[in-house]
C-alpha cells in the first residue's frame, strides 16, 4: 500500500511501475500450497541440483544447472502427479491432522515453493572451497564437525543478515529486484489461462517459440563452433604482437575489438541484462568501463606495483619472477601456518592488475 503523490490516495498495490504490471495482487487462499506434491518434488530438486552442482563445480569447465530448469521442468512432473496420484484422505494417528496424495490440480503455490527448495540448493556453500582446499591441495585431514560447523556457520551469516535488514531489503516495497520478476512473468506464462487474440500469441505459445529459439541457438557456439564465442579482431590482425593480444584478446586481454555471438558469454559475469532496469544496466556500465579501460590500462602501463611482469588479466597469484606462487614454500608444515622466514627468502606475493 502507498499513497499516489498526484491524488494522495491510498492505492493497494506496489509504487514500482514494473512490479505492479508483473505482480498480480489477487490471492486464491482455496489453492493447495504445502502439498505431498510439494514436499516430494521440492526436496528432490534441492537434493539433485545441489549434488549436481557441486560435484560438476569441481571442473575446469564448470556445468551449472540453474533454478529455472527446475522450476519448467517440476511442471509436468507436478501435472503427471496430480493426474495420476490417489485423491483419498490420510488421517495421521493420534491426531487431528489429515492429508493427500493429490488435493487437486497442480497449483501455482506449489510450484513457487517447489522452485523456492530448488533455488535454495542449487548454489553450492561457498565454505565449501575452504574443506576441499585443504584436503585436495593441502592434504591436510579435517574433522567431519568441524567441517560440518564451518559450513553452517558461514550460512547462517547470511541468514543473521537478511533478518537484520529485513525491514529495508524485504519489507519496504521500494527494494525490488528486478531479476525476481523474471521468474514471476514465467510462473504466470505457465500457470494462467488467456485467451489468444486473433493473429497473436499467449503467454505460453511465445514462452515455447523463445525456448525451442534459444536451445537451437545455443548448440552453435556450444557444439558446432565454440570459437565465436569470443571473436577478437585485434589479435587475428597482429597475431605476433604481445600488445595487441593485451588489448584485443576477450579471454586474457581488455576486449578492445573482440565481441561474441554466445549469449551465455554475454550473460555471464552479471547475468542477462535483460532482466534489470536501463538506469542500472547504465550504471553497472559506467563502472565498468572506468575501471576496465581507463584504471587498468593507467595502472598497467605505467608498470604500478610491477604490473608488467604479470599478465595484465589473470585470477593466479605470482612470485617476483612472475611465476605461479608456490604457497607450499611458506607454509609451516606442522602448525599450518605462514612462515615468515621463509616469506622473506622467497617472495611478495603479487597479483595481476586485474585480479
Amino acid at each position: 500500500t502507498f499513497v499516489d503523490a498526484k491524488t494522495d490516495d491510498e492505492v493497494d498495490d506496489n509504487p514500482i511501475e514494473q512490479v505492479r504490471l508483473t505482480v498480480p495482487i489477487t490471492d486464491d487462499p482455496s489453492e493447495p500450497t504445502i502439498t505431498f506434491r510439494t514436499w516430494v518434488l521440492g526436496l528432490l530438486s534441492c537434493t539433485t541440483l545441489a549434488f549436481v552442482n557441486q560435484f560438476f563445480g569441481y571442473r575446469q569447465n564448470q556445468l551449472f544447472i540453474s533454478s529455472v530448469s527446475a522450476q519448467i521442468l517440476v511442471l509436468p512432473l507436478g501435472k503427471l502427479m496430480a493426474a495420476v496420484l490417489p485423491t483419498t484422505q490420510f488421517s495421521v494417528p493420534f491426531t487431528k491432522w489429515s492429508f493427500s496424495f493429490n488435493p487437486g490440480p497442480f497449483s501455482m503455490k506449489e510450484h513457487v515453493l517447489i522452485t523456492i527448495f530448488a533455488n535454495s540448493g542449487s548454489n553450492s556453500v561457498y565454505a565449501v572451497n575452504i574443506i576441499t582446499i585443504v584436503k585436495a591441495y593441502y592434504h591436510r585431514s579435517i574433522h567431519v564437525m568441524a567441517a560440518f560447523l564451518l559450513a553452517h556457520t558461514t550460512q547462517m551469516l547470511g541468514y543473521g543478515w537478511a533478518g537484520l535488514f529485513r525491514r529495508y531489503l524485504v519489507d519496504s516495497p521500494y527494494m525490488w529486484w528486478p531479476g525476481n520478476l523474471v521468474q514471476v512473468s514465467l510462473f504466470r506464462a505457465l500457470h494462467e489461462k488467456e485467451k489468444r487474440r486473433r493473429g497473436g500469441r499467449t503467454k505460453m505459445q511465445f514462452f515455447i517459440i523463445i525456448f525451442v529459439s534459444s536451445f537451437a541457438y545455443y548448440i552453435i557456439p556450444s557444439f558446432f563452433f565454440p570459437s565465436i564465442t569470443a571473436l577478437s579482431l585485434v589479435c587475428w590482425i597482429w597475431k605476433d604482437s604481445v600488445t595487441a593480444q593485451q588489448i584485443g584478446s576477450g579471454l586474457k586481454g581488455l576486449g578492445i575489438g573482440s565481441f561474441a555471438l554466445d549469449w551465455s558469454t554475454i550473460a555471464a559475469f552479471l547475468t542477462s541484462p535483460l532482466a534489470y532496469p536501463d538506469v542500472a544496466v547504465i550504471n553497472m556500465l559506467i563502472g565498468f568501463i572506468v575501471i576496465f579501460y581507463i584504471v587498468t590500462p593507467i595502472a598497467y602501463w605505467t608498470n604500478a606495483y610491477d604490473a608488467k611482469r604479470f599478465p595484465i588479466f589473470s585470477s593466479h597469484t605470482f612470485d617476483h619472477d612472475g611465476q605461479t606462487y608456490n604457497v607450499s614454500r611458506i607454509l609451516d608444515e606442522k602448525a599450518f601456518d605462514m612462515n615468515l622466514k621463509e616469506y622473506n627468502s622467497y617472495s611478495k606475493l603479487y597479483l595481476s592488475v586485474y585480479f
